[in-house]
């Protein structure tokens, strides 16, 4: 084994027995290159590996510090993100950056199946958990089946809860795909991260029980505080 995975597995180790907690500063790659004989090149290697993976991160001037536990979800089942917060124990939550009717782009009248010139409600939120921004999420929903939706206070709110208790929709799958993307300025100040971040780009298509397609969705996660698992099984 290199010997920088050997200093990996032991900060690794030391985070998961709970001896050093989010938040916790660790030694210095001085010490770190005393206490395990090894070079300073060989120690900032294992600590750069850490910070790639979200495991540690850096604050400029003060050292090097234990992160969160990424939010891990698995990609088994239609859970929203409300549903999803909650179960792990977080106060899921939201700011509505913008809710209003415009023309749907080309983009969502194919995963709609709407007609061109269709209009769809467009609703731009940051998904919050436990008040820290977590990820921003672009909704469209054809209209005017969710008619009135525009006049609803979502702040906070879980849409599928609503659209449900509403406007009567039975949600029963959804196709989603996720690739990397980079954080723009934008999106960089609304998370709260630095500008060329990585992110994880998901975009969703969900349908009804009747087969009836109703939200297109596209969401920037922050990929220092979320993943995702997928189950797989052998038929």
């Amino acid at each position: 084994m290199h010997l920088y995975k050997r200093l990996m597995d032991f900060l690794l180790a030391e985070i998961d027995a709970g001896r050093l907690q989010p938040g916790h500063q660790i030694p210095s790659e001085r010490e770190l290159s005393e206490r395990f004989y090894m070079s300073r090149m060989t120690v900032r290697h294992a600590l750069n590996e850490l910070v790639n993976e979200g495991v540690l991160y850096r604050h400029q001037g003060k050292g090097t510090f234990v992160g969160r536990p990424k939010i891990q979800q698995r990609m088994r089942g239609l859970n929203n993100f409300t549903e999803d917060m909650v179960s792990r124990g977080l106060r899921p939550g939201g700011r509505v950056l913008s809710l209003e009717v415009v023309e749907a782009p080309y983009r969502v009248r194919q995963a709609l199946s709407l007609a061109e010139g269709s209009q769809a409600v467009r609703l731009e939120r940051l998904r919050l958990a436990d008040g820290e921004p977590m990820a921003f999420e672009v909704t469209y929903l054809p209209h005017p089946r969710f008619e009135g939706l525009t006049a609803m206070n979502l702040e906070n709110a879980s849409l599928y809860a609503t659209l449900t208790d509403h406007f009567g929709v039975n949600f029963a799958t959804a196709l989603q795909s996720i690739e990397p993307a980079i954080a723009e300025s934008y999106l960089a100040r609304l998370l709260g991260i630095k500008e060329g971040s990585l992110l994880l780009h998901l975009e969703r298509t969900t349908l009804t029980q009747e087969g009836e397609a109703v939200e297109y969705a596209q969401c920037h996660f922050r990929a220092d505080r979320y993943r995702f698992e997928v189950e797989l099984s052998r038929r």
